[in-house]
């Protein structure tokens, strides 16, 4: 029997087998990962190993299970559980035949191919063949006196394996499987191995009357290092609205929890994935000029290795259109341009991947297309409720495209999911920027000063905040708010009314509103018709 090259990638009746895992294709034609744990991943290595030969029970008992004396009923389990998987959408007979009494035979047609660098499928990590962004969430403990209460318990795990899986190039462990270690004591490293994860996610839940206490806590599965915990107080009525709010928040949290750890952990070889993974971290940070240089670098260092890659693609044109969205770029038409063709081809390849959808809305919304740009954002927000990015952009089109009575409460949901964003500054500025034009200029003023304070260098909350003092009276404040704004834009779109009118403000109606609020406002400061 032949050994399984670690360089080979091997397909066979839509399904893709390597060194990392087992990816079943999509109805957008994309490879995604299988949750499977090592012993079947294990029982296929040797089944694809033996290229249409039988394979004994004593072959794939040392195979799977090396040194360890087990019964022969494992290899029927492992059997059966790989049948699952692998048959589901088999029209008849099995992928494994079993030949009585002398062992197994693989029978698809296998196809054979050395592997390149990909970021295709899920990320892969540098030791262990353990997809890099893994994990599995452990039945979350009822420690409520109320035993009754395991239900809430329950609904938390469950929710968040669905909200994890959503995360871009996520590998999470299937909820039935994880519940296979509810009320037992947990071995973290054990758990690892078993589950080819990276991390574990576990917590409690405690309720006293309509007083919840959730605490969750990320480990390192190979170290057992805590890497993440946060505690969450509420009082509520209604559960099904806690859930939703305690797993959103966790997910977001740990979107970029995970993003960060994977973006720092050492790669021998780095390949396409890897600069991925920096790229999106580099992405996560505040926006800045060296930020985004640094993101859109990474990007292309990847697209260089890998230039089929549709993931980065479309990160790549994320990371050009909101470069130019907060106006830190001087090349901005190449920007776009440039942006243009990648996502062309991204959506092209993969037309239901969420990251091209938001890649277009962003794209779209340079162009000041907001209209064109809402379903994007609604498809996104279709796949992953959680994604906190597309919750403002999505509130920002509504805004812009005339419906602003739906932009408040979309920001609000970005903030209530994700309260300490790196982006947090845009979506403080997008509600005082509604309540500014909608002439609720007391209300405007806090949410405004919090978004300049959340980050100085913003120069669109220096402006805004520059119009909302001159309307107050506070012509002092108002003077030296705007002085700001031009020194960190650079580029002198504050310097006239005249050049900053010269841009998109929206419908008709939206556009009359800047004028007599945020226009009059910057007027009264200092600003110059011309």
């Amino acid at each position: 029997m032949e050994a399984f090259a670690n360089n080979e990638i091997l397909l066979f009746e839509g399904f893709r087998f390597d060194q990392r895992g087992l990816f079943r294709r999509d109805e957008g034609g994309v490879f995604v990962p299988v949750a499977i744990g090592s012993r079947g991943l294990d029982l296929l290595r040797v089944l694809l190993a033996a290229r249409g030969d039988l394979v004994s029970k004593n072959e794939v008992l040392a195979a799977v299970w090396p040194g360890i004396v087990v019964e022969d009923n494992n290899v029927t389990v492992q059997v059966s559980a790989l049948r699952r998987i692998l048959d589901r959408e088999r029209l008849e007979g099995s992928c494994i035949q079993t030949v009585a009494g002398r062992g197994y035979r693989f029978v698809p047609t296998v196809l054979r191919r050395a592997a390149h660098a990909d970021a295709g499928a899920a990320a892969v990590s540098s030791s262990g063949g353990r997809p890099r962004l893994s994990i599995v969430v452990l039945p979350f403990t009822n420690l409520s006196d109320d035993r009754d209460q395991e239900y809430f318990a329950d609904g938390i795990t469950d929710d968040l394996t669905t909200d994890l899986s959503r995360i871009a190039g996520s590998f999470v462990i299937a909820h039935s499987t994880a519940s296979t270690y509810k009320g037992k004591p947990v071995d973290t490293k054990q758990v690892g191995h078993e589950l080819g994860v990276h991390y574990l996610l576990e917590g409690s839940v405690r309720r006293v009357g309509n007083h919840f206490r959730v605490n969750a806590q990320l480990i390192d599965a190979e170290s057992g290092a805590h890497l993440w915990a946060e505690r969450f107080d509420r009082d509520s009525g209604n559960l099904f609205a806690l859930q939703d709010e305690i797993t959103g928040r966790i997910a977001v949290a740990l979107n970029l929890e995970l993003l960060g750890v994977e973006a720092n952990r050492a790669a021998d070889d780095p390949v396409a994935l890897d600069h991925i993974l920096r790229g999106r971290a580099a992405l996560s940070r505040p926006p800045s000029p060296r930020n985004y240089a640094d993101a859109i670098s990474l990007f292309e260092r990847a697209l260089a290795l890998d230039p089929g890659s549709v993931e980065a693609q479309s990160w790549l044109t994320t990371a050009l259109g909101e470069r130019v969205l907060d106006q830190m770029t001087d090349s901005a038409a190449a920007d776009v341009a440039r942006a243009e063709e990648l996502i062309g081809h991204a959506l092209a390849a993969s037309p239901r991947l969420p990251q091209a959808h938001f890649a277009r809305g962003e794209l779209l919304r340079t162009r000041g297309r907001y209209e064109e740009a809402i379903p994007h954002y609604e498809t996104v927000l279709a796949l992953n409720r959680n994604w906190v990015q597309a919750l403002y952009a999505l509130g920002q089109c509504k805004l812009m495209a005339g419906s602003i009575e739906e932009a408040i409460p979309l920001v609000r949901q970005a903030i209530r999911l994700s309260p300490r964003d790196p982006f947090i500054a845009h979506w403080y500025f997008q509600i005082g920027r509604v309540h500014l034009v909608q002439s609720r200029t007391d209300e405007a003023i806090p949410w405004l000063e919090k978004a300049r304070d959340a980050n100085p260098g913003f120069p669109g909350a220096h402006a805004f905040l520059a119009s909302a003092y001159a309307l107050k009276g506070q012509i002092e404040r108002a003077a030296a708010e705007l002085a700001e704004a031009r020194r960190l834009s650079g580029d002198g779109r504050f310097s006239s009314l005249a050049r900053l009118a010269n841009r998109n403000w929206g419908t008709p109606p939206i556009r009359a509103l800047h004028e007599t609020t945020y226009f009059a406002g910057l007027r009264i400061a200092g600003m110059p018709e011309k």
